[in-house]
């Protein structure tokens, strides 16, 4: 009997030697091969994108006007509400004061007066021009000086607000504002009174008794 021929490299089949060529290494799998660079590119952009669209969306959302409900005033006795020094001082207000804008009135609306409130609405920051001396403001009376406009203020505790009145002008200017307002909306106000009327001489009432 012959010997059983030996096989070589050479005698194996080439389909043989290709497919062994192929094979993959052993335990590799779909799993534990990498990711292509695109796919992580994109997997890391996506959460920036997703951020950026919200905070895009926030800011946009701020610059919507809030609809709010016309604003209803209470008469205040105001002789001198159609001279010289209110047609000159109204037009020249502030639209907004920190975090307040101006407020629509519900007409008939009190004669110069201007208000602002919050987008959300609530209190609101009232100014009245042309009013009477005030009753408590006297020879005795302290005052504040805002900007180059002296103020006398009186405090409404019940109310939560303070109303300010201008008295070195040739009117008396009453400014009300609530509780929590902060300093912006005296201090835009005595801006806007220093810049457009002339300052007077002080005209308090008499000591009371």
């Amino acid at each position: 009997m012959k010997p059983a021929a030996e096989t070589s490299d050479a005698d194996r089949a080439p389909d043989a030697i290709a497919e062994a060529d192929t094979d993959e290494p052993a335990g590799e799998d779909e799993e534990s091969r990498p990711y292509p660079p695109a796919l992580i590119a994109t997997a890391v952009a996506l959460p920036v994108v997703l951020v950026v669209a919200v905070l895009v969306a926030a800011i946009l959302a701020r610059r919507v006007p809030v609809e709010r409900e016309p604003l209803v005033l209470g008469p205040v006795p105001a002789p001198a509400a159609a001279g010289e020094a209110c047609t000159k001082l109204l037009p020249a207000l502030p639209s907004e004061m920190g975090d307040f804008t101006k407020s629509t009135l519900v007409e008939p609306a009190p004669p110069a007066t201007r208000a602002w409130q919050r987008p959300e609405g609530g209190d609101a920051i009232v100014l009245r021009c042309g009013l009477d001396r005030p009753l408590e403001f006297h020879r005795a009376s302290p005052l504040q000086l805002v900007n180059g406009v002296q103020w006398f203020e009186a405090r409404d505790d019940a109310a939560k607000a303070s109303t300010w009145f201008a008295v070195d002008r040739e009117t008396y200017i009453a400014l009300t504002v609530p509780e929590g307002s902060g300093p912006t909306p005296l201090q835009e106000v005595s801006d806007t009174i220093t810049a457009n009327l002339p300052a007077k001489e002080l005209d308090p009432g008499p000591l009371p008794n």
